[in-house]
């Protein structure tokens, strides 16, 4: 049984600790937080700490909160020759200042708080200072996870830039349409087996492939007319895109 020790009470720690509830193979033993107590440990009897300096111990501290926190939280961390990681996709490994050994548990996935996470289909990639770090954590992902990767803090930091383009920035796209067609009061359903036929052809063939649309075809006319129809804000897009795809495809 692997103990687990949960530092954070953000979205991934809140679904972290939801997965590893009742794992045969795994168990979290405490959470630490700040000052809240999270409504799922005290449902289910899972020990909370608000003291940094009272964590049980553990064969895995994961550290999950915001990246830009990391950092100097670790920096507080007195648990010499314990294994910490951390799940985020742009801090390095080698970021962990705390007198531990270290690694990184990174699941790639949008997460929100009260939605349901399916982990099984979610990827876990994995970095850590030797093997028998690796070895622990790859256990230790097996039992949530069916995709597991060995990655390092260079490819992982890269891998988090290509996650924002194809995640939050076409997510960002999608608000856009929405925004076009609540003026126009056009339902934005209408769209939606368009956006799910796209994600789904790429399953089939690669991204440049499926790449249509009057960027493509260099329909300057149609490019036009649309432009005529857009704000500036989104002209500014729509041209920025348009060109790239020009100049790429």
């Amino acid at each position: 049984m692997i103990k687990i020790v949960i530092l954070g009470n953000g979205n991934v720690a809140t679904h972290l600790t939801k997965a590893f509830y009742k794992n045969k193979d795994a168990r979290v033993v405490q959470v630490y937080t700040r000052s809240t107590k999270p409504k799922f440990c005290l449902k289910n009897n899972i020990e909370i700490t608000h003291n940094i300096n009272n964590l049980k111990d553990a064969d895995v501290y994961i550290i999950s909160i915001s990246d830009d926190a990391i950092v100097a939280f670790s920096k507080q961390l007195d648990l010499k020759d314990k294994l910490v990681v951390h799940t985020s996709g742009s801090v390095a490994m080698r970021d962990l200042v705390c007198n531990a050994r270290k690694g990184v548990f990174y699941p790639l996935q949008t997460i929100s708080k009260n939605a349901k996470v399916k982990f099984k289909k979610i990827p876990i990639c994995l970095e850590s200072e030797n093997e028998k770090d690796y070895l622990l954590l790859e256990k230790l992902a097996n039992t949530i996870s069916k995709k597991v990767y060995k990655i390092n803090s260079e490819q992982r930091q890269n891998l988090h830039v290509a996650a924002v383009f194809v995640n939050n920035f076409t997510n960002y796209l999608y608000k856009i349409g929405n925004d076009i067609c609540d003026e126009k009061n056009v339902k934005f359903e209408i769209l939606k087996p368009l956006i799910l036929e796209t994600a789904n052809k790429i399953k089939q063939i690669s991204p440049e492939e499926a790449q249509t649309g009057p960027a493509k075809r260099n329909d300057k006319k149609t490019i036009k007319k649309h432009l005529e129809l857009l704000t500036k804000e989104q002209q500014e897009i729509y041209n920025l895109l348009s060109k790239s795809i020009s100049s790429k495809l």
